[in-house]
């Protein structure tokens, strides 16, 4: 009995080790991944909230013209940004983005390793091995994004405003949207996330695990000694693959969540019309009208600096993790 005890006890110790390791090199990965990427994420979000169709035609330096876009391409907009928000511009937002970004990361790692822990105790999991990673990936995602969304909606909120600031700061931002539009405010747009979160995070982990497998399959054709192990590069290969494949296939959902978080933002007009308070009637409604007012182009605005940065930001992520989870599991 006694012993029975001590078993128990030594797995769920070992069990909240894991998941503390987890929690922590999920959090360093995401807080490196979010400082790296935040201006390819800063130019999308401006690309996602511009009403104006995106055109090659001259946007000037100094604003505007009624009905051509502010910003036309990924260069241009950086361009563009700094030389009016100076160098911080391509920043706006990230201590937002952190404080989102490292629970997230954190909550997701926790979750798909618990996910995996609970179901390869069950005799079909070998067998269902690739599937479990996708459905393992959507369940992760959705526990971190419930567990972080109003910091992803300040952190939206805070990169799209531009010059002249609306909010000066995370704080004031908080404040004033709770006291306009109450809880539910900070939770804008979350049935279009949750919606987009649960396939991009199961395609994104689902197609890691299975890029690595066949990494670790190639290997061994190549090297008969039976050492499959992945190289760095070919683990952040892996990374960046899922990450570019997870993101190409979700990205019209995360237009719609980013024009839902930044309804009723009186930023500048300068960037471009605003989107008025309870503009959309609910998602279809929304894809209705973009589609109507914006071409079906509407629903890939941003595309490119989304894929350029989430390529690389699923590479940091996870080779981050793993390389942190190693040093701590070797070190405590």
């Amino acid at each position: 009995m006694g012993g029975g005890d001590g078993d128990g006890d030594g797995e769920s110790h070992g069990s909240l080790h894991r998941s503390t390791i987890n929690a922590i090199a999920g959090a360093v990965a995401g807080g490196v991944a979010r400082t790296v990427v935040s201006p390819l994420d800063v130019i999308k979000i401006r690309f996602q909230v511009q009403l104006e169709p995106t055109s090659t035609r001259a946007a000037f330096a100094g604003g505007m013209t009624p009905g051509i876009s502010k910003y036309t391409g990924v260069v241009q907009a950086a361009r563009l940004i700094v030389q009016e928000e100076g160098i911080r511009g391509l920043w706006r937002g990230n201590v937002a983005g952190l404080v989102m970004q490292m629970p997230y990361t954190a909550i997701q790692f926790v979750v798909m390793s618990n996910f995996k822990t609970l179901v390869s105790s069950s005799p079909q999991a070998a067998r269902y091995e690739g599937s479990l990673s996708y459905v393992g990936g959507a369940l992760a995602g959705s526990a971190a994004t419930l567990g972080s969304y109003p910091f992803d909606l300040l952190r939206t909120v805070l990169a799209s405003q531009g010059e002249p600031k609306v909010y000066p700061n995370m704080r004031s931002a908080m404040v004033d949207i709770y006291k306009r539009k109450g809880v539910r405010g900070l939770y804008a747009g979350l049935t279009p996330t949750l919606l987009e979160i649960v396939p991009y995070a199961g395609l994104q982990f689902g197609s890691y695990d299975t890029l690595k497998r066949w990494t670790h399959a190639l290997n061994q054709l190549k090297d008969g000694s039976g050492d499959t192990s992945l190289s760095n590069t070919q683990q952040i290969a892996c990374g960046f693959g899922a990450g570019l494949f997870a993101k190409l296939c979700c990205h019209p959902l995360d237009v719609i969540k980013k024009r839902y978080q930044v309804e009723g933002l009186m930023r500048d007009l300068r960037y471009g019309a605003r989107i008025e308070d309870r503009a959309y009637k609910g998602m279809l409604d929304a894809i209705r009208r973009i589609v109507a007012e914006e071409g079906l182009k509407g629903l890939y605005k941003g595309t490119l600096p989304s894929l350029v940065k989430a390529a690389p930001n699923s590479a940091i992520i996870f080779y981050v993790h793993e390389s942190t989870v190693a040093w701590l599991t070797s070190h405590f």
